[in-house]
This record gives structure tokens, C-alpha cells and sequence, in this order.
């Protein structure tokens, strides 16, 4: 599993300018279940992803085409990780 984490590096005001691009993204990698959730930060200062485990550099390539990286408004990071222990109910997740 992935953890993305996105920082802005340009004020809110540019990032809400392409949030519908953005969001657009977030769905087709949804519907290709590559991503398991996301959300914003808080306070608003970036955001955060949930990758499905596999290949990093499909991973890396999606997230080069994310709007907030084409335009340079966020910083990205991918720390991958496996999850060996769950909260009852989440147990899926180690095998994702």
C-alpha cells in the first residue's frame, strides 16, 4: 500500500482553480481502483492518497498527471508500506 502525500507550494486560491481538474483525476484513478481514499489535509494544507500496493512506477506515472503536479502547486511524496496489523472491519487492507 501507498501513502501519497500532497503539500501545496502555491496559495489556496490557485489550487481551487484546478480542484475540477483534480477531482476529475481522483475519479479515474477510483475507477481504476489504484486509489482506496483521499482527502484534504487539516488545516487545508495539502492533501492525502491511498494507493493500492504494486507497482510503483504506475503509481508514480498516474501521479505525474494529476493538475496539482503539471501546474507545480503541490509537492508529492509516496511512502509504501504493509500493513501487518488492522482495526477490526479493516482487515481487507493488508491484502490490498
Amino acid at each position: 500500500m501507498f501513502i501519497v502525500t500532497l503539500t501545496y507550494i502555491r496559495p489556496v486560491e490557485e489550487i481551487d482553480a484546478h480542484m475540477e481538474a483534480h477531482v476529475a483525476w481522483l475519479r479515474r484513478h477510483y475507477d481504476s481502483s489504484l486509489f482506496i481514499a483521499s482527502g484534504r489535509q487539516v488545516p487545508r494544507v495539502g492533501g492525502v492518497i491511498l494507493a493500492r500496493s504494486g507497482d510503483r512506477a504506475a503509481l508514480e506515472a498516474a501521479l505525474a498527471e494529476d493538475p496539482f503536479a503539471q501546474h507545480k502547486l503541490a509537492r508529492i511524496e509516496i511512502v509504501e508500506f504493509t500493513p501487518s496489523m488492522t482495526a477490526p472491519g479493516a482487515e481487507a487492507l493488508k491484502s490490498i
